[in-house]
C-alpha cells in the first residue's frame, strides 16, 4: 500500500472513502485509521476544559508503507514542566480521541511522492524554531506548530479551521505565506492579520479569533467550520 500522511477537521465515513489527492480533514473511530492506505495527516481536536469552547490542539501523523505503526508529530506545552523541549514525536493511534475530545482530521496525503513529503515532515519538525517555549494565546503553540509544519509542505493542502488559534503567529515577522502554506498572511503577533490563498480563502484574525470564508464554507470563531474542509470539497469538484 502507499505511504500516506495527515493534517486534523471533521468529516464523514463516505466523505472519507472519497477519491481524493491532497491534504483533508476528517473523523475516524479508534482503531480505524491502522486499516487505512498508509500516508500522512492532519488532526486535531478540542483542548481540555474551558479552553476547549475556544480552540483545538492539532497534530501530523505519517505512516511509511514498511512502518509498523503511525509516527505522530505534536507541540504538548506542560512537557516545558520538566523538559526543555515541547516537541513530541513518538508513535500513537492519531485518531484515538483527545482527553476524551472526538478527532477531526484537516490532511489526508497518500500515493506517489508521499515518501519524500514525510521526509520533509520529519526534518520541518525537527528545524521548528519555538520547541523550547509554549504560550496558550496568541502562540507560539500546538497550530503554530502544525501551521509551521504545512507551510513547509504545502502540497499537503492544510486546510485548519478558526479554532486552531495560534496559526497566524509567525514570530517577529509580519509576512509570509498562508497557514496552509499557499497565498500570503500579514500577521502582527499572531493577534491582528490578513490571510489569503487558494487552500485558506480569506480570512481576518482580531485578537487571535478568526473570521474567514473559502470556497467550501465559513471560518468563524467558536465553531471552526461551517462547511467541508477544502480537500473534500476539491475531491467533489
Amino acid at each position: 500500500m502507499p505511504d500516506r500522511a495527515l493534517s486534523g477537521g471533521r468529516v464523514t465515513e463516505a466523505h472519507y472513502n472519497a477519491p481524493h489527492e491532497g491534504a483533508s480533514c476528517r473523523s475516524l473511530p479508534e482503531g480505524r485509521a491502522a486499516r487505512r492506505p498508509h500516508g500522512r495527516r492532519g488532526y486535531g481536536a478540542r483542548t481540555m476544559g474551558v479552553k476547549g469552547l475556544f480552540g483545538v490542539h492539532t497534530w501530523v501523523a505519517v505512516k511509511r508503507t514498511d512502518a509498523p505503526s503511525w509516527t505522530v508529530y505534536e507541540i504538548i506545552g506542560w512537557r516545558l514542566r520538566w523538559s526543555d523541549s515541547a516537541l513530541v514525536i513518538r508513535s500513537r493511534q492519531p485518531d484515538a480521541p483527545w482527553f476524551g475530545a472526538e478527532v477531526e482530521l484537516y490532511a489526508d496525503k497518500r500515493g506517489p511522492g508521499v515518501e519524500d513529503l514525510i521526509k520533509r515532515i520529519d526534518k520541518a519538525a525537527h528545524d521548528y524554531p519555538y520547541a523550547n517555549t509554549y504560550t496558550l494565546w496568541p502562540g507560539p503553540n500546538s497550530n503554530t506548530f502544525t501551521a509551521w509544519i504545512a507551510r513547509a509542505v504545502p502540497e499537503l493542502q492544510v486546510d485548519l479551521p478558526a479554532t486552531a488559534i495560534g496559526k497566524d503567529y509567525i514570530g517577529g515577522n509580519f509576512v509570509s505565506s498562508a497557514p496552509s502554506g499557499s497565498g500570503f498572511q500579514f500577521s502582527v503577533a499572531g493577534i491582528l492579520g490578513v490571510a489569503a490563498g487558494p487552500v485558506d480563502g480569506f480570512e481576518l484574525n482580531l485578537l487571535g479569533l478568526n473570521f474567514g470564508a473559502n470556497g467550501s464554507g465559513l471560518k468563524l470563531p467558536f465553531v471552526g467550520r461551517v462547511g467541508l474542509p477544502h480537500f473534500i470539497d476539491s475531491a467533489k469538484r
